[in-house]
C-alpha cells in the first residue's frame, strides 16, 4: 500500500481517497472501535479544556463534536482527531475575558477563514520547519501557564477578584486566597492525578481519566463531600447541539479581535501539523498538510457556528486513535458521533463531577505535555538553549504568539552566524 507520499500535495481529503479505494465492514469496525475509544478519552478532557479556558463545560463537547466531525471529514490525514486542545487554554481564556463569549467565537470564526487562506497558499509546508527546540520552548511554556491555572480548582481556593491572566498577577492573587483553601478539593484533584498516572503505567489499555473523574464524582456524591462541582457553577448541561447561529461581525470588533485571530491561527496550524506529523511517525505514512490546514480552518468556522471554542489537531488523542486500531478518518466520525449520544443520553450527569477532578486530569496533560527529559537535553547545547529560553520565557511572560516568533527570529540569527562563520573559515 502506498505511503501517501505520491499525493501530499493534493487539495482532497483523505476520507475521500478511502472511500475511493474500497471500505469494507471490518475496516468499519476497527473505526469503531477506535472512535469509542477516543470518545472516552475526548469526553471528560473537552469539559476540563472548556472550564480551564473560562467558558462552560458543553462548549469543549460542542468543539469536539461539530469541529472534530469537520477535521476527520475534510481533513489531509487518516488519523488526525480535532478538538480542543490544552494549547489553547491560554488564549481562549484571554479573549474570554477582554471581549466575552461573542468576541471568541467571532474570534474562532475569522481564525478559521485564516488557516484556510494559510492552506490555499501553501504554506503547509513552511509551518512544518519551525524549530524544534521552538516547538519545545511553547509547549513547554503553556504547560507551566495551564498548571498555574488550575491552582484555583484544584486546591478548591476562592478567589476575591476574576483571575487575572498574566503569570505574576496570577500567582500573587492565588497566593493571596490561600486562606480559603479547600483541602478535600485538593485530595480529590491530587487522587484523580494519581490514579491516572497508576492506571496508564499499570492498565494502558484502560480509559484512565474517564475512570478517575467518574470515581471521583461518585465518592463525592454519595459522601456528599463540600466540594464544587460542574453543576454548582455552570448549572445542568444541555442534552443537544444549540441552533447554529452567525457571530456578529461589527466591524470595530473584528479590528479589536484580528491581532488575537493571527494568534490562533498560528498556533492551531503549527499544533494541528505537529499532531499530523506524529500520527505519520506511528503509522509510516505521510499526511496533505494544505489540505489538513483547510479542514481545520473549515473546523472553526463551524465550531464557532454551533457555540464552541478553537479546534485543532490534538496530539494525545490521535495517538490514542491509532493505537486503537483506527483504519481512516471515519474513526474520527464515529468519535464525534458517540460524544454526541452522550450529550443527548447522558449530560445530566457530568453536573456532578467536581471540578478539582477536571482540574486533576489537566495535571496530567500539563506533566505529558512539558517534554521535560527533551527540554533538559536541549539546554546542553548553547544555540540550541538560546532558542529555547527565549521561547519558554517570552511564552510566560508575554504571550505564546510572542515566545514563537522569538524563538524563530533567535534561530534565524543563530543560523545566519553559523553560515557568516562557515564563509570566514
Amino acid at each position: 500500500m502506498p505511503d501517501g507520499s505520491a499525493t501530499a500535495h493534493l487539495y482532497r481529503p483523505k476520507l475521500a481517497t478511502i472511500l475511493r479505494q474500497g471500505y469494507s465492514f471490518d475496516n468499519f469496525r476497527k473505526d469503531a472501535l477506535a472512535g469509542l475509544t477516543v470518545a472516552i478519552v475526548a469526553l471528560p478532557l473537552s469539559m476540563a479544556i472548556a472550564v480551564a479556558s473560562g467558558v462552560s463545560p458543553e462548549r469543549g463537547l460542542y468543539t469536539a463534536i461539530v469541529g472534530g466531525a469537520v477535521v476527520s471529514a475534510l481533513g489531509g490525514s487518516r488519523f488526525q482527531i480535532g478538538g480542543p486542545a490544552g494549547a489553547f487554554i491560554v488564549l481562549v481564556a484571554a479573549t474570554v475575558a477582554r471581549f466575552g463569549i461573542e468576541g471568541l467565537l467571532l474570534t474562532v470564526l475569522l481564525s478559521g477563514a485564516m488557516l484556510i487562506l494559510v492552506g490555499l497558499l501553501r504554506l503547509g509546508s513552511l509551518i512544518r520547519h519551525i524549530p524544534h527546540a521552538v516547538m519545545i520552548g511553547f509547549t513547554s511554556g503553556i504547560a507551566v501557564i495551564i498548571l498555574a491555572s488550575q491552582l484555583k480548582d484544584l486546591a478548591g481556593l476562592r478567589l476575591p477578584v476574576a483571575e487575572p491572566g498574566a503569570l505574576p498577577a496570577k500567582l500573587g492573587v492565588l497566593a493571596a486566597a490561600l486562606p480559603t483553601f479547600n483541602p478535600i478539593a485538593l485530595a480529590i484533584g491530587c487522587g484523580v492525578a494519581a490514579l491516572i498516572f497508576l492506571l496508564r503505567a499499570w492498565r494502558p489499555a484502560w480509559p484512565g481519566m474517564l475512570i478517575a473523574v467518574v470515581l471521583a464524582a461518585v465518592l463525592c456524591t454519595a459522601l456528599g463531600l463540600p466540594v464544587e462541582t460542574i453543576a454548582g457553577r455552570f448549572g445542568e448541561l444541555p442534552r443537544s447541539l444549540p441552533v447554529p447561529h452567525w457571530p456578529a461581525m461589527p466591524l470595530a470588533l473584528v479590528w479589536q479581535v484580528l491581532p488575537m485571530a493571527l494568534s490562533f491561527t498560528l498556533l492551531g496550524a503549527v499544533e494541528s501539523l505537529l499532531s499530523a506529523r506524529v500520527a505519520d511517525g506511528m503509522t509510516g505514512r505521510k499526511h496533505r498538510s494544505n489540505m489538513e490546514l483547510v479542514a481545520q480552518g473549515a473546523a472553526n468556522i463551524a465550531s464557532a457556528i454551533f457555540g464552541g471554542i478553537s479546534v485543532t489537531g490534538t496530539i494525545a488523542r490521535t495517538a490514542a486513535n491509532v493505537r486503537a486500531g483506527a483504519y481512516s478518518p471515519v474513526s474520527g466520525l464515529l468519535h464525534a458521533f458517540f460524544l454526541l449520544a452522550f450529550l443527548v443520553i447522558a449530560a445530566p450527569l457530568a453536573g456532578y463531577i467536581p471540578l478539582s477532578a477536571l482540574a486533576g486530569v489537566l495535571v496530567v496533560v500539563c506533566w505529558h505535555m512539558a517534554e521535560k527529559g527533551e527540554f533538559l537535553n536541549l539546554l546542553r547545547h548553547w544555540r540550541t538553549a538560546l532558542v529555547l529560553l527565549a521561547t519558554f520565557i517570552l511564552t510566560l511572560v508575554e504571550d505564546v504568539t510572542v515566545g514563537i516568533l522569538a524563538g524563530c527570529a533567535v534561530a534565524a540569527v543563530l543560523a545566519a552566524l553559523r553560515r557568516w562563520e562557515r564563509g570566514v573559515s
